[in-house]
């Protein structure tokens, strides 16, 4: 039999998240983020899920190649816009609207031969400092695109820096939002501003034509641990499961894993789990990382390895041997481990573990 480790998608979850950004959002249209694979979940499998989505919204060709494969013949929007001038082919072919952030995008395009012009999102950068045109030069693109036949219809964007948190005490999105109004004003075209951060947190101030829903269609949360993802009415759409495989009796003095990192101060009683950093768990988590066993709370005891990791069973008698661990997501018994968490005590974020989860473990949709 295979190893007990095993993903699982939640199209369900997917599809409440995915109206969540709605709600926040009425009068706006949806780009449900599907980039990084749809932040690993897997983009066939998550497409049930945010099908009810206005558009995708996503960095790769590949990826947007296989969107049409599935039959989804809405909007697509590459957030990066084109890497090369061939790439503008297929987005002809693909039938792709596409960010534009630099002078020699919009060159390629001067130089594209197509029979039906492309829509495209000029970018400002606002402050992120990334990708866009700055104030000073915003208007000058947009009137080259303007003059281009190669164009149909112009999008104006940015995204936040600070959306998810004040900034050093100060609103940290008030800067960039009088930037975006100064460079836009009088400006025709759709607007998109708003990442989940921005959507949660600023609804009123930032919902425009289109609204970019990423971190939280998978039941992230942009501003977690201010707030979390019960505050938010958001579910986590990925659960990293795994078993129980072996248990360890120890004594006072006796140590666990690689380098003894974590010593018994009383007997204790200890589990093995299948999982380790070859398989996505983060090896930098340390002691006290939070963890499920059978859907109850314990924690992660020393080293994470390649292949196994231990816990805590302590005050846990009844588990042991083939016990269920939920490493994060959903658990029996309506148990529940926010991604959130365990990525707080690794010292990352949700979307690094999501995106992280190794090609050896199995995903299944749920």
């Amino acid at each position: 039999m295979p190893r007990p480790i095993e993903a699982l998608v939640h199209t369900d979850a997917l599809a409440h998240n995915l109206a969540r950004a709605r709600a926040q959002a009425p009068n706006a249209r949806v780009w449900a983020v599907v980039k990084a694979n749809a932040y690993g979940h897997g983009i066939e499998r998550a497409f049930d899920g945010l099908r009810a989505a206005d558009g995708f919204a996503l960095l790769d060709l590949e990826e947007a190649q296989r969107l049409r494969a599935l039959d989804w013949r809405g909007p697509i929007l590459l957030l990066e816009g084109v890497f090369e001038p061939r790439d503008l082919e297929l987005c002809s072919r693909l039938k792709l609207w596409h960010a534009v952030h630099c002078e020699q995008q919009i060159d390629w395009l001067a130089m594209h031969k197509t029979h039906e012009p492309h829509r495209v999102f000029l970018k400002l950068n606002s402050g992120m400092n990334r990708l866009g045109f700055t104030p000073a030069a915003f208007r000058a693109a947009y009137a080259r695109l303007d003059a281009l036949p190669q164009v149909d219809e112009i999008g104006l964007m940015t995204h936040f820096s600070d959306a998810d948190s004040l900034r050093q005490g100060r609103d940290g999105i008030a800067h960039q939002l009088a930037a975006f109004g100064a460079a836009t004003e009088g400006l025709a075209g759709e607007r998109t501003i708003a990442n989940s951060a921005a959507t949660l947190r600023h609804a009123g101030r930032t919902a425009s034509d289109w609204v970019r829903a990423g971190i939280m269609s998978y039941g992230g949360v942009p501003d977690f641990p201010e707030h979390d993802a019960a505050h938010w009415d958001l579910r986590p759409a990925m659960t990293l499961r795994s078993r129980v495989i072996g248990v360890q009796q120890l004594q006072a003095g006796d140590t666990v894993g690689y380098g003894s990192a974590f010593t018994a101060e009383q007997p204790m009683r200890i589990g093995i789990v299948a999982c380790g950093y070859a398989d996505g768990y983060p090896r930098h988590a340390p002691t006290g990382t939070p963890i499920l066993v059978d859907g109850h709370r314990t924690r992660t005891l020393g080293r994470v390895s390649m292949d196994m990791l231990a816990v805590d069973l302590t005050a846990l008698p009844a588990s042991g041997w083939g016990s269920e661990v939920t490493l994060w997501g959903e658990g029996p018994r309506q148990s529940r481990l926010p991604i959130d968490e365990v990525a707080q005590a690794a010292g990352t974020i949700g979307y690094e573990l999501m995106c992280a989860v190794a090609p050896r473990v199995p995903i299944r949709s749920a």
